[in-house]
This record gives C-alpha cells, sequence and structure tokens, in this order.
C-alpha cells in the first residue's frame, strides 16, 4: 500500500466545496480563450523537494517521514520512491513531472555505476508512465550537491570536473529523450563564484559557453526534439552566479550564438532575489524570444534565500500570467512546483494541501487575467498611451527612416514642445486588482 493511498483522486467540487482534499478552482476542462485550463497550466510535481528531500535545513535533519529513507538509498528504496511518486501524480491528477537524476536513481559511486542505476530506473519510470499516462516535463542533471561540484561543473577550474559534469549531462538527457521528455534543463547551482580573487572570469564564461554548445549539438545528435532551458538565479548558493536574470541570459546566449537553440526556466523565487519582478522576467523572455517554462514557487518578504515556498497569493500571479496568456502559453514548458513543505509539515497528506493549494492559486491567477483580457481596458488605455507611434511620423522613425540629425532638424522645424502625459499607473493597478476573481 502506498503511503498517498489515504486519499482518493483529487477532484473539482467548485468554490464553496469545504472538503480540504479537492480543487476549489481549477476546473481542469473549463475554457479559457479558447484553451482548456489545464493547458494552460501545464501542471507538474518536482520529484527532488517532493520525494527525494526529508525536510532537512542547515540546522538539523530530515523531519519527514518517507519509508524509502529510513536507510540506504538501494534500488528497492529507489522503486519505492518512484512508485509513491506515481501514486501521488495520478491521485492529484497533473499530468507531468520533472526530475534530477540522483532524485530518482539509486546511489552510485562511478560514472559507470551511475549510468547502470539511471537506465534501471529510467526502465522503471517508463513503465509507471504507461501505466498512469503522467508525462514528463523536463529532466536534468544534478551538478551541484557533489562535492566535487562545489566550485561548479561546466565552470569549474578542474577540466576534469568538466568532464565528469558532461557525462552526466549525456545520460540524463538521453534519458529524458527515451522517456519522452518535452524539454532539458540546466540550473547552474554552482556555475558563479565566491570571490573574484581566485576566479578567471573570462575563463569561467568561455567554459561555460563551450558546455552550452555541447548540450545543443549532443541534442542535435541524438534526435531529441524538446527544448534546452537555463534557469536563471542570481545568487546562492554562491555570491554571484552567471545566470543571473533573464536578460543576462539572453545576452550570454548572444554571445555564444545560442538564443535561437536555447529559451529560460523562471523561477518565481529567483525573480524576487535578483530584486525583480517575476512578471518582469516573464515579460522580458516573451520580449526576447526566449520564454521557456515555469518553475512555481515563492519566497518570504522577510528573507534573502530561497525558501521555494507553494504559492498561494493569485494577485502576486496574475500579472505575469496576462503575459503568458496574451502570448498563448508556455509551448512545450509548463508550471512546475519547485516547492517544498515546511520543515514541521510532517504529516504526508500536508503534501496534498500544498499542491492543492498552489493549484487553486494559479487557477485564480489564470482567471485574474482572462478577466482583464476579455474586458479589454487595459489594453485599450495601453494602447492609447502608445498612439503616437502609430502615427505616419511615430511609424517613420520606427522604420529607421530619419538619422539622428534629420531626426533634430524636425524636431527643431516643427517647433515640438510635447505635453507631459499622465501614465495613469493606479487606473492600470486598479483594473488588475478588481479582477481578482473566480
Amino acid at each position: 500500500m502506498s503511503i498517498f493511498s489515504e486519499v482518493g483522486p483529487i477532484k473539482y467540487e467548485g468554490p464553496e466545496s469545504t472538503n480540504d482534499f479537492a480543487y476549489k478552482v481549477y476546473d481542469k476542462d473549463r475554457v479559457v480563450l479558447g484553451k482548456k485550463l489545464s493547458e494552460w497550466l501545464r501542471l507538474t510535481v518536482c520529484y527532488w523537494h517532493s520525494f527525494a528531500a526529508g525536510g532537512m535545513d542547515m540546522f538539523g535533519g530530515d523531519t519527514w517521514p518517507r519509508p524509502w529513507k529510513d536507510g540506504p538509498n538501494t534500488q528497492e528504496a529507489a522503486n519505492a520512491k518512484t512508485d509513491a511518486a506515481f501514486d501521488f501524480f495520478q491521485r492529484m491528477g497533473t499530468p507531468y513531472f520533472a526530475f534530477h537524476d540522483v532524485d530518482a536513481m539509486a546511489q552510485a559511486d562511478t560514472l559507470e555505476e551511475h549510468d547502470r542505476a539511471l537506465k534501471t530506473i529510467e526502465a522503471r519510470i517508463a513503465k509507471r508512465m504507461s501505466e498512469t499516462g503522467v508525462k514528463l516535463l523536463w529532466g536534468t542533471a544534478n551538478l551541484f550537491g557533489h562535492p566535487r561540484f562545489m566550485a561548479g561543473a561546466s565552470t569549474n577550474p578542474n577540466p576534469e570536473v568538466f568532464a565528469y559534469a558532461a557525462a552526466q549531462v549525456k545520460m540524463i538527457m538521453e534519458t529524458t529523450h527515451r522517456l519522452g521528455g518535452e524539454n532539458y534543463v540546466l540550473w547552474g547551482g554552482r556555475e558563479g563564484y565566491d570571490t573574484l580573487l581566485n576566479t578567471d572570469l573570462k575563463a569561467e564564461l568561455a567554459h561555460f559557453g563551450r558546455f552550452l554548445n555541447m548540450v545543443v549539438e549532443h541534442k542535435h545528435k541524438i534526435g531529441f526534439k524538446g527544448t534546452i532551458l537555463i534557469e536563471p538565479k542570481p545568487f546562492e548558493p554562491t555570491k554571484h552566479q552567471y545566470d543571473r536574470d533573464v536578460s543576462t541570459v539572453f545576452g550570454f546566449l548572444q554571445k555564444n550564438g545560442l538564443e535561437k537553440e536555447v529559451k529560460v526556466n523562471i523561477e518565481v523565487n529567483h525573480a524576487t532575489l535578483a530584486n525583480l519582478d517575476f512578471e518582469h522576467e516573464v515579460a522580458t523572455a516573451y520580449a526576447l524570444g526566449i520564454m521557456g517554462s515555469l518553475d512555481i514557487n515563492r519566497g518570504d518578504p522577510r528573507s534573502g534565500w530561497d525558501t521555494d515556498q507553494f504559492p498561494n497569493n493569485a494577485q502576486d500571479l496574475s500579472v505575469a500570467f496576462l503575459s503568458i496568456l496574451e502570448n498563448g502559453g508556455l509551448g512545450t514548458g509548463g508550471c512546475n512546483f519547485d516547492a517544498k513543505l515546511r520543515r514541521q509539515s510532517i504529516d504526508i497528506n500536508d503534501l496534498y494541501i500544498a499542491h492543492i493549494t498552489g493549484i487553486d492559486t494559479l487557477a485564480r491567477a489564470v482567471l485574474s487575467a482572462e478577466s482583464v483580457i476579455k474586458q479589454k481596458k487595459l489594453a485599450t488605455l495601453k494602447a492609447a498611451r502608445y498612439a503616437g507611434w502609430e502615427t505616419p511620423f511615430g511609424k517613420e522613425i520606427a522604420e529607421g527612416k530619419y538619422t539622428l540629425a534629420q531626426l533634430a532638424d524636425v524636431a527643431v522645424k516643427k517647433g515640438l514642445d510635447p505635453e507631459p502625459v499622465s501614465g495613469k499607473q493606479e487606473l492600470f493597478e486598479s483594473i488588475v486588482a478588481q479582477n481578482q476573481k473566480v
């Protein structure tokens, strides 16, 4: 019997329901702007926080009871973890999962053992995927947990670590491909530095670029059709990480000729740590043509670190979902709950409550964004603000028909003296605030 079997499949019961184990907002078949809610969200449960972790923090050990963590990480334990995970996915009704290689596999001490253990658990995962219909949103390699990666993986000063990381990525990318994964993610957990005094910044950036090019080359060699993603984060665990935000990643991709090959996996709390709004990162990714996927969580406003809490504030997310709905969705990406229970949340059913609340929060954000879009007031006000660029003069400037000197002459001859116009920020904000409804 699974540890999750106490709770039956989670169903939609509507906003009047008092059942803690039911969706109040997330009706997967509800049509929003021509697509089902489930198609907009592409909900994904992460393997690492929900099944591989145990609740430890830097001041104490594991607190969450998980049978597969009671002893060594044997193949039997890995199998039990896989079976429990897929039981949970199926009961939640979430269509996707995501995982790091070491989240799922048994302990391995060499690369040969790693390859065998990964392929062994891959077979079990494939069987469970076939039985449940749950799909793989993305796979990735853990290139930060082992001490060998304490100075980074692709940016490590030791080329042997670089080569080890390459082998690990090759293995899990091929597993992701065989499992039908729709993306492959690289999170550079330690691709950065703690001090410039011992860092060759130019060399590390060059090695990072070479590594990413190798990943893309291998993607095409094996025929993987999924999207390669980079996950931005500004710091933690390093003082500075090279992929600090969407704009930085885009510049890095351009420098390495990869802006058409690689997109971004944006995490809410990473945007917060970068002193940016989540909606800014999402809008920037769409503007630059590199929007890929989302890690959905939140931070704590009083903590300057990555708390990875489950989302519970729809208004905080609704502006980002305006961009997502206006741009047609996430493509091969999805909404991955890269979020973890609090250390004191030791009841197994807490995992259900966390995901149900998070999913309903996302659904509210989508429905709020839909309401704003259908109302058209926001779009009308924004169009009016930029109306000058639709005049013949505005279009000529945008099309590059003037040099700087020519445009300066026109401004002088016309005696231009533009009057300030209100940006109406409070009105724009009120439109969003007043559409927080199901």
